[in-house]
C-alpha cells in the first residue's frame, strides 16, 4: 500500500515491478535487487562503479513550493554508511542539497535514514538523492520504502514537527542542567509501516557526571481539568543510569506547577528504542505544557536519544472510561491501586515489553502464599442510579491462581462505603490474556467508585499482571426483571459473540439447573444471531429466588465463556390464586382462583395372578404413572372465563403453578374433558366452577416460544402501516393475537 502523502510515484517508491523511478547521478549503476520489505519483494540496488561516494536520484523532479518544509526518508541496507537528501531545483538547475547526517555505523539489515528541509527562494522542484561511499568497485547498496512530501506527523500532537522529530536541527530543545544537544543518526530498524519514525534522532550528553536533563522549548497551551499524555522513544546507555521524560505543566506566567515523571526500565543490556509513556491531568491553573527528559546518575559523556516525542489528549482505553490513563495503563507506576488485605505485593512490571497488554507495562500482583488478597483502584466519580462496567485484562505470569472477583466499590461524597457490587468470579487457567467484565447498579447517594479485584492464588510466590483497566457507564451486559403480575421474569443478554452458541440455564437456590425455553426449544447449543437477545421466561417458578447462568459455547460444545445474572424472585400476591400456562404460547396464560386443589392418584398397570394352593398372588407391575387427579378452579368474569377456553382450546401441554407453601410442585399437564358450572342460580351471575382432569407429563422439550406474552396493540400499529399488511403475514385473527406468523 503507497504511503501515504507520497509524492513519488508506487513504483519509485517500492521499487516493484521495476526501477524506472531510478537513475544514476554519481559513480554508480541501477539494478532491481531482491528482498525488499515491501509487498512486491523488489528493492533498488545501487552498485559501484569504483571506490567512492555513488548517488542515486529520482528520475523525475516534483513540484514544491518556495519556504515550505519538505521530508524524505527511505529504509537502507547496506556494506557502508549512508545518507539521504532533498535536491531542491530550478527548472535544470540544481540550487542546493538538505542533506542528513551519516548513519553513524553500516548495517547489513534494513534501517531508516530521513532529512526534511525547508525548500529555498527560487526552488520549484525537488529530487530524492541516495548516497553511500564504497571501499570499492561492484559494491551494491539497496534502498527502499522512499517517501518524499510534507512531514509525517503524529495526529493530535501538541508540539511542532521539528520537535517531534528534530529532523530539520535540534532547535526545539533547550538544556536544563549538565547537558549538551545534538543530533545522531544510530542505525535504527524500525517497522516498514512506521512512517511517524525517522533516522536522526536526538541527542542529549551528559557533560558530566550527575544527573541531566533538556526541556522542550515549544509551551502548548493546555485546557485545565483535561488529561494528557506524552511519549518518547527513548535509547538509554548502556552502563547503568536512569532515563525519565517529565510532563510538565506551566502557568499563564510561565511559572511550573506541576510535574509529573515516569522512568524508563529498559531490559538489560538496552540496545533498541523504547516508548515510555507519562500521563497526568492539567491543573486548575494550568494554561501551557512541556516535555523533559534525562538521566539521573548519568557518567560523563553518556548519552540519552529521542524520537517521535509526543504530548496529546491522553486516549481513553474505553470509550466513556472514568479511570485516567494512568491508572488504567501503569505505564509509570501503580498510580492509585493499593493493597486493601491480604499479602499481595504491587508494582509495576519490569523490564520494559517484558509483560502487557497496552503499552509496555502492568500491574504485577505478587502473592508469598496461597490465599486471596483484595486489590483496589483509586476513586473514580460515578453516578448513582445507573449501570456500570468495570473491565480489565489479566495474565497469570508465576504460580497458579483459583480464581480472579471483579467487583465495583461504591461511595458517596462523604467517602462513606456504600458496598460493593456482587462481581463476577473467574477462573485463570492458561497463559493468556483474558478479559474480565463486572457490572453493576450504583446505588443511590453513589458518586464515586473504586475498582477491586479478589485475587486467590492457590500456590505460593503466584504472580497476576493486570492491564487495559476500565469503568465506564454501560447498558447491563445481563439484566434481569421479575414481573410478578404478568407471571414472567424477563432476562436480557447484550454483548452475545455473533457466530458461538449459547446455553441458557435457570438456577434455583438449591444449585439445581434447568434450561430456559426459547423460539425454537430449550435453548442448549443456539447459534447466535445477534449480539442481543431477550427471553421471557415464562417457566420460571414463584416465591423462590432463581438467576440464570449463560454459557458461551464453541461449535465443539466446549465452554468458550460463561456469565451469570442477579437473583430475582416471582411473587404470587394472593396464594388462593394459581397459573395456568401455555409454554408455546405465553399469551394464553391465565391466573386462576382455585376453588380446591386436586386429591392425586397415581395410578399403575398391574397383572394378578392367584397361584392354586397359595394365599398370595403374584402380581406384575409396570412402572407407577405420575399424578392425576381433578382441579377445581372459579373464572370470575367473562373475560376470564373466555380466556380458560382460549387456553384449554389447543389442547397443548399447560404448566400449572401454585404459589410456595401449598405442597404442591410446579407441574406440566393435560387436561382431559372439563366441565363449567354456574355458582348460583341467577342467569347474571358471572362466576363458574370448572373442574379440570389433570394428567401429569414430563417437560416438553422442543416446544418453542410462538410471540411474546406482553404483546399489545401498540407493537402491530408500531411493526404494521396498514391493515393489509396483516393478510399476508397472518391467517387468521388468533394467529395476529398470538403472533403465529405463516
Amino acid at each position: 500500500m503507497p504511503i501515504p502523502g507520497n509524492l513519488l510515484s508506487a513504483t519509485t517508491e517500492t521499487i516493484d515491478p521495476n526501477t524506472s523511478g531510478w537513475t544514476s547521478k554519481l559513480n554508480c549503476t541501477i539494478n532491481a535487487g531482491v528482498g525488499g520489505r515491501t509487498g512486491g519483494g523488489g528493492c533498488l540496488s545501487v552498485r559501484s562503479v569504483a571506490a567512492g561516494e555513488m548517488q542515486a536520484r529520482t528520475v523525475s523532479s516534483y513540484p514544491v513550493t518556495a519556504g515550505t518544509v519538505y521530508y524524505t526518508f527511505a529504509d537502507a541496507a547496506g556494506a557502508s554508511t549512508e545518507r539521504i537528501g532533498i535536491r531542491w531545483m530550478a527548472g535544470a538547475t540544481e540550487l542546493s542539497v538538505t542533506w542528513s547526517l551519516t548513519t553513524m555505523t553500516a548495517s547489513a539489515g534494513w534501517h531508516r535514514v530521513s532529512v526534511a528541509g525547508t525548500a529555498p527562494a527560487g526552488a520549484t522542484q525537488a529530487q530524492v538523492l541516495l548516497s553511500s561511499t564504497e571501499a570499492g568497485a561492484n559494491v551494491s547498496h539497496f534502498w527502499e520504502n522512499v517517501y518524499l512530501g510534507a512531514p509525517v506527523r503524529t495526529i493530535g500532537n501538541l508540539f511542532p514537527f521539528n520537535t517531534e522529530s528534530s529532523e530539520v536541527d535540534a532547535s526545539g530543545w533547550a538544556p536544563v542542567v549538565n547537558a549538551s544537544i545534538s543530533r545522531q543518526t544510530p542505525v535504527m530498524g524500525w517497522a516498514v509501516d512506521n512512517y511517524l519514525a525517522g533516522g536522526q534522532t536526538l541527542a542529549m550528553t551528559a557533560v558530566a557526571a550527575g544527573n541531566a536533563s533538556i526541556l522542550a522549548v515549544d509551551r502548548p497551551t493546555v485546557t485545565p481539568g483535561q488529561e494528557y499524555l506524552a511519549y518518547a522513544y527513548l535509547q538509554p546507555p548502556t552502563v547503568a543510569s536512569t532515563a525519565w521524560i517529565e510532563l510538565r505543566f506551566y502557568d499563564v506566567n510561565g511559572n511550573q506547577i506541576q510535574a509529573t515523571r515516569s522512568v524508563l526500565a529498559p531490559p538489560t543490556p538496552a540496545t533498541g528504542m523504547y516508548r515510555q509513556r507519562v500521563s497526568d491531568t492539567a491543573p486548575a491553573n494550568a494554561a501551557s505544557c512541556s516535555l523533559a527528559a534525562g538521566l539521573d546518575g548519568a557518567s560523563a559523556g553518556q548519552v540519552l536519544r529521542l524520537e517521535t516525542i509526543v504530548i496529546a489528549a491522553a486516549p481513553q482505553l474505553q470509550a466513556g472510561t472514568v479511570v485516567p490513563y494512568a491508572d488504567g495503563s501503569f505505564e509509570q507506576g501503580i498510580a492509585g491501586w493499593t493493597v486493601a488485605s491480604g499479602v499481595a505485593t504491587l508494582a509495576r512490571t519490569s523490564p520494559w515489553g517484558d509483560s502487557y497488554f497496552e503499552g509496555a507495562y502492568s500491574l504485577a500482583i505478587t502473592s508469598s502464599t496461597a490465599s486471596a488478597s483484595t486489590i483496589r483502584s483509586a476513586r473514580f466519580p460515578v453516578t448513582d442510579g445507573v449501570n456500570w462496567r468495570a473491565q480489565m485484562v489479566t495474565y497469570p505470569d508465576a504460580g497458579t491462581w483459583a480464581s480472579v472477583l471483579v467487583r465495583i466499590r461504591w461511595y458517596d461524597a462523604a467517602n462513606t462505603d456504600l458496598g460493593a457490587s456482587v462481581g463476577v468470579s473467574y477462573l485463570v487457567p492458561g497463559v493468556s490474556w483474558y478479559a474480565m467484565p463486572s457490572d453493576g447498579l450504583a446505588p443511590a447517594g453513589a458518586t464515586q467508585a473504586a475498582i477491586e479485584l479478589v485475587a486467590t492464588a492457590s500456590a505460593g510466590a503466584s504472580v497476576l499482571h493486570v492491564d487495559l483497566v476500565s469503568l465506564w457507564e454501560v447498558l447491563p451486559q445481563t439484566a434481569v426483571e421479575a414481573h410478578s403480575d404478568d407471571g414472567y421474569i424477563t432476562l436480557t443478554l447484550r454483548e452475545l459473540p455473533v457466530d458461538f452458541y449459547l446455553s441458557l440455564y435457570r438456577t434455583a437456590a438449591d444449585g439445581s439447573r434447568t434450561l430456559v425455553r426459547g423460539t425454537n426449544g430449550l435453548i442448549d447449543m443456539q447459534p447466535i444471531t445477534s449480539d442481543l437477545l431477550i427471553v421471557e421466561d415464562h417457566e420460571a417458578p414463584f416465591g423462590m429466588p432463581v438467576a440464570y447462568n449463560i454459557v458461551i459455547r464453541n461449535a465443539d460444545g466446549t465452554t468458550a465463556s460463561t456469565r451469570s445474572s442477579t437473583s430475582v424472585t416471582l411473587q404470587l400476591a394472593d396464594l388462593n390464586e394459581a397459573w395456568l400456562k401455555d409454554p408455546s404460547m405465553p399469551q394464553r396464560n391465565l391466573r386462576v382462583l382455585v376453588q380446591r386443589a386436586p386429591d392425586w392418584a397415581r395410578p399403575i398397570e398391574q397383572a394378578v395372578h392367584r397361584v392354586r394352593g397359595r394365599r398370595n398372588p403374584v402380581v406384575l407391575s409396570g412402572v407407577r404413572g405420575g399424578l392425576e387427579g381433578d382441579l377445581a378452579i372459579w373464572t370470575r368474569s367473562d373475560e376470564e372465563r373466555q380466556a380458560l377456553h382460549l387456553l384449554l382450546d389447543s389442547g397443548n401441554t399447560l404448566l400449572w403453578q401454585a404459589g410456595p407453601g401449598m405442597g404442591v410442585s410446579d407441574l406440566y399437564v393435560s387436561v382431559a374433558q372439563i366441565s363449567e358450572a354456574r355458582v348460583g342460580a341467577l342467569a347474571q351471575e358471572l362466576w363458574r366452577a370448572w373442574t379440570l382432569p389433570l394428567v401429569q407429563q414430563d417437560m416438553p422439550v422442543t416446544l418453542g416460544v410462538n410471540g411474546s406474552g406482553g404483546r399489545t396493540c401498540q407493537d402491530v400499529v408500531t411493526e404494521f402501516a396498514t391493515c393489509a399488511d396483516l393478510l399476508d403475514v397472518y391467517a387468521t385473527s388468533e394467529d395476529l393475537l398470538l403472533d403465529r406468523r405463516g
